[in-house]
């Protein structure tokens, strides 16, 4: 069921605000309303969690041998700190000695023909009057430099020819006669030798920095270990510092609040109704006022589910898909764990493929912790239903019929078992049931529909939507299964029901319900205006009457996807059974069917996160007029 919430304001003396949150989280039954806070306090916090994630994800890159990663060691949080920093540090400096090396270098490669230059000899000819610029230009260029620019020539190859310039002057303009193609070189801020062992100090440096990291490996798991407890410290300084309280500075919101003799802060948020007398005892024994409303109708409420201990093995799998019904919608945890079960079995269909389902659930159950295990009791839940279904249908590994022990074909069900009724009826019979599935889960979403309208006159546009399913279902028998079987007129195969022939009853309740849809569906307490409103939306409502029809349909996916996993199966073993009539080929044909029941197991796992979750998450939901729009209840506390 979803727990009943209680809006929530709690006033504390201002001083004491820091210390109130600390004990409020202790308690841990209050999820608090969304603030924004803004301290020093705060961003000190942020970058202490950023710092030490930049860390952790520095020491995961690290390579170091296996044996010296796992002697991982405890620190304390300061120290933890204080090396998170370190290390954030010491990758700038890194990262500053490969922007270091990297410019040297490219200093070097430009200057590689000069041989030493060194920037202080020239500028101490500048001091004596002898202004020198280096210039470069093609060989073939060089003897086209007019006689008014005097040059020094250093050195030439095959490319280039490089020689100094004499100017006049320090701001002497470029000579008139020199070529374009003579471009001049900048002088490195250093001289070339010092280039050199400023690259080779960098080296040093960043070797030392790497063994500095590979040694601060050990202390991985402390750091991951602080990264949750600095998460708090987030949250409780942003709450902190977010609290509306009387000390605004002016010009703030909460300026304009009449100041008390004391100043006050205050926080709201929403508190379970079962967790209530808990708070209400803290508050008084803290002295805290407290407030205590139910919330507004158009406010977004966090939802608490709470359910025996069979229904909540489920909450693994809505956890993992992140679905939460709203506060004012239903809890279907009980109807979800029931079908997908089901949903899961006919997917799966193979009795050996949930004996290794079971297995692999008793595994993970007994690696489990005492309060945790509710994944593993899924997994053997949905393991148990797959083999019971494979057992129904005779279904072992995608084995013939005629390969297998008459013991297992004997225990099958024969209008579900291939192997006793022949693959059409079977299959006819599936389709059957699937459909039956549709009827059963959809009925119990109007069902649950009416009972929540029970006060009101749209009990009778659910009770419309109901009875179009009930008359829907006769029509798809008619159109999927077998129009011969389940005819639309009379024949010498219609049944009777209280003299009248079974299809025009089931029209007539499909017409009635389409009646009541839509004079009751959009009712808010003016018949009138519920019927307008369906005249509005008129192609909505007949487009409504065929959604109906392809809600029931769409269950018979269960059917063909298992049969298509059975096809594969089937295959699989085809492929393989050649190979164990040569001892040479033995192997190639366990690893082939490892691999390829392997593979259909994958398969088969999609299908069911696409289809079985779907008709759960959709078909069914949609009936029940449920959007999952809302949001987990995570309560301010300590864990």
């Amino acid at each position: 069921m979803i727990v009943p919430m209680k809006k929530i304001a709690l006033v504390v003396l201002e001083k004491e605000r820091k210390d109130a949150l600390k004990r409020l989280r202790k308690l841990g039954v209050v999820q608090l309303e969304e603030v924004q806070g803004s301290s020093d306090e705060l961003q000190a916090c942020r970058d202490q969690s950023n710092k030490v994630t930049k860390a952790i994800s520095l020491l995961s890159d690290t390579k170091v041998p296996k044996q010296v990663a796992k002697r991982q060691k405890k620190l304390e949080k300061d120290a933890a700190l204080e090396l998170a920093a370190t290390l954030v540090q010491q990758t700038e400096q890194k990262k500053g000695c490969y922007d270091r090396i990297t410019a040297a270098r490219n200093d070097l490669e430009r200057l590689s023909g000069w041989g030493d230059v060194v920037p202080e000899e020239i500028a101490a000819l500048a001091e004596k009057g002898v202004y020198v610029s280096l210039y470069e230009i093609p060989t073939n260029k060089y003897n086209t430099i007019g006689a008014d620019a005097r040059t020094l020539l250093v050195n030439r190859d095959k490319a280039k020819s490089r020689f100094l310039l004499i100017a006049d002057g320090a701001d002497a303009d470029r000579p008139a006669d020199l070529p374009p193609e003579a471009y001049q070189v900048v002088l490195p801020p250093k001289s070339t030798a010092e280039l050199r062992r400023e690259i080779a100090e960098c080296e040093k440096q960043i070797a030392a920095i790497d063994a500095q990291v590979a040694d601060s490996v050990q202390y991985l798991d402390a750091l991951k270990s602080y990264v949750p407890l600095l998460a708090k410290d987030i949250e409780l300084e942003n709450v902190c510092s977010g609290m509306g309280y009387e000390s605004k500075t002016a010009g703030d919101e909460e300026s304009a609040v009449p100041q008390s003799s004391v100043p006050l802060a205050w926080v709201t948020g929403f508190v379970p109704a079962d967790d209530l007398a808990r708070l209400q005892e803290t508050a008084k024994k803290e002295q805290w006022g407290l407030a205590v409303g139910e919330p507004a109708e158009d406010e977004f409420v966090p939802t608490k589910l709470k359910n025996n201990r069979l229904v909540s093995v489920i909450y693994p799998l809505t956890d993992f898909l992140d679905v939460t019904p709203g506060y004012r919608e239903f809890d279907i945890s009980g109807w979800f764990l029931l079908f997908f079960c089901i949903f899961f079995a006919m997917i799966f269909g193979d009795a050996c493929y949930g004996a290794l389902i079971t297995l692999a659930g008793l595994a993970v159950l007994a690696k489990s912790r005492k309060g945790g295990r509710s994944l593993g009791v899924l997994v053997t839940l949905l393991g148990v239903c797959t083999m019971a279904w494979g057992v129904v249908t005779c279904s072992w590994f995608g084995i013939e019929p005629e390969r297998l022990p008459s013991s297992l074909v004997g225990i099958s069900f024969a209008p579900f078992s291939a192997a006793k009724s022949g693959a059409d009826v079977a299959n006819t019979n599936q389709k059957i049931f699937c459909f039956t599935l549709a009827l059963i889960q959809l009925s119990i979403a109007h069902l649950k529909c009416m009972v929540a309208d029970r006060r009101s006159l749209k009990f009778f546009g659910d009770m419309g939507s109901l009875f179009m399913i009930w008359g829907m279902f006769y029509v798809v028998m008619n159109m999927v299964v077998d129009s011969v079987r389940y005819p639309l007129g009379v024949t010498d195969t219609t049944l009777f029901v209280g003299g009248f022939p079974l299809p025009f009853v089931c029209l007539g309740v499909l017409g009635l319900g389409f009646v009541l849809n839509f004079v009751f569906s959009n009712y808010e307490g003016s018949v009138g205006k519920s019927i307008l409103e369906s005249v509005k939306n008129i192609i909505s409502v007949l487009l409504g009457v065929v959604n109906q029809f392809s809600d029931i349909v769409s269950y018979i996916r269960l059917w063909a996807v298992a049969l298509a996993g059975a096809a594969i199966s089937e295959t699989v073993n085809t492929m393989a059974g050649p190979m164990f009539g040569k001892m040479v080929l033995f192997a190639f044909g366990i690893i082939l069917l490892v691999f390829g029941h392997g593979l259909n197991m994958i398969l088969n796992l999609l299908s069911v996160i696409v289809h079985g979750v779907r008709l759960n998450t959709l078909e069914f939901s949609q009936h029940l007029g449920m959007t999952w729009s809302g949001s987990k209840f995570r309560p301010f506390s300590d864990e």
